[in-house]
């Protein structure tokens, strides 16, 4: 199945499940947020109808697919014979005609939609009460010598113009506006490279520049740590709760009342609650990306370790990829042979591909200039993110906190993957 054909797949079952939500009646309390708002709309809009405002005596409802209009018979029809066009609309639809229905009280298809709805999760913190203060005050990303050096190189050297025109036109490609909404993957080749890391930092940054929504997924239920690094201090609804509840209907504040809302801004999307045995599977993905894709200006997806399947499938639907890897030579060796295979696959990945070495020592003997040329040689581009004594600590990821070479590392990495994404097609 071809990428265009599984979402318009996609697509056709929300708006399927979007017309039995229409059925469902005001949530009792506990119930998920945005909800009730949608079903008062929908009975405002009901109420507002041409059958509500005034129906010919004697005249049935049609049912057809979707939705409810009322008619009545044509002066030629007799009386006791349905039009052709009902008869055809039953037939299609499968629901027999008024005339045809026995006799008898109708089924509560309100009760049946509200079973199937799964039911509200509890809210629960993203570390234990008696961890969350045993994490100690976080440490700046550069000693103070280092703050202090820099700090004199900029008053009294001569490249502070440059800088400044640099972060302008950097500025200026993350503010770049999009079209339609677009979603960047982030990967590894293995756990512990600084693949959650770098999709925070990506967060970070397109929030601090972007004006449009902007939406951090988690898809990685191997326990993971974005919520963390993100600041989160709890969270509720997760990929597959939402992938059961998103309709067509929904505006943006009914989408965002499922979302954990972050403090620089943004909104985050868990895949669990922390619990061993959450699960985020293809159609799930598939449902939850391609339902909020046009609420948000740009997507940042935390995703499993390649090849697994949803990160095959999310690299293959994504607008961008960024590779994250260790900056070792093992590192470096396994990311060339993964990057050779993203070129080999039915839609190539290869030009949508962005590598990031992470360091994770101070002292890295690798030859960081060799090992960027060695993958540039398969066709992506390579960024290096320096060590950072912030980010080596763990804890939430703060901007103010990090060193000066790393913030420009990731606003760099952040523009060109912007801008891969962008032209994408």
């Amino acid at each position: 199945m071809s990428r265009d054909d599984w979402q318009r797949s996609v697509l056709k079952s929300i708006g399927v499940q979007g017309a039995a939500a229409k059925t469902e009646q005001p949530p009792s309390a506990g119930a998920a947020p945005g909800a009730a708002r949608t079903r008062a709309q929908e009975s405002s809009a009901t109420d507002r109808s041409p059958r509500a405002e005034g129906q010919t005596a004697g005249a049935e409802p049609v049912a057809t697919a979707g939705h409810h209009t009322a008619s009545a018979p044509a002066p030629h029809t007799p009386q006791h014979q349905p039009p052709q066009h009902q008869q055809q609309a039953h037939q299609a639809t499968g629901v027999p005609a008024a005339s045809e229905r026995p006799a008898g009280p109708e089924p509560d298809i309100a009760a049946a939609a509200r079973q199937s709805l799964p039911p509200a999760p509890e809210s629960l913190p993203v570390l234990p009460p008696a961890l969350a203060s045993a994490g100690g005050r976080q440490r700046r990303g550069e000693s103070v010598p280092r703050r202090s050096l820099r700090a004199l190189r900029g008053a009294f050297g001569s490249s502070a113009a440059r800088a400044v025109a640099v972060e302008t036109r950097l500025a200026q490609e993350l503010q770049q506006p999009v079209t339609t909404g677009r979603q960047i993957v982030v990967t590894s080749i293995r756990g512990g490279a600084g693949k959650t890391t770098v999709a925070a930092l990506l967060s970070r940054v397109y929030n601090h520049y972007r004006h449009d929504p902007v939406l951090t997924l988690e898809a990685d239920a191997a326990l993971g740590t974005l919520p963390a690094r993100l600041g989160a201090p709890s969270v509720r609804w997760s990929c597959a709760d939402l992938a059961q509840l998103v309709v067509p209907s929904m505006q943006l504040t009914d989408v965002t009342g499922y979302l954990v809302p972050l403090t620089d801004g943004g909104w985050l999307l868990p895949a669990g609650q922390g619990r061993v045995g959450s699960r985020v599977d293809i159609p799930t993905y598939r449902t939850v990306t391609v339902a909020l894709r046009r609420y948000f200006g740009i997507t940042v997806i935390d995703c499993e370790t390649l090849p697994g399947e949803v990160a095959r499938t999310a690299v293959d639907t994504a607008h961008a990829h960024v590779l994250v890897a260790p900056a070792t030579v093992e590192g470096v060796a396994g990311t060339r042979a993964v990057v050779e295979w993203l070129a080999t696959l039915p839609r190539p990945a290869t030009a949508r591909t962005v590598v990031a070495l992470t360091t994770s020592t101070p002292h890295a003997s690798l030859d960081l200039k060799a090992a960027s040329a060695h993958l540039r040689e398969a066709g992506p581009a390579v960024f290096t993110l320096p060590y950072d004594r912030h980010l080596a600590a763990g804890g939430p990821v703060q901007t103010r906190l990090l060193a000066s070479a790393t913030r420009q590392a990731a606003i760099r990495l952040a523009a060109e993957v912007l801008g891969r994404a962008v032209t994408a097609r």
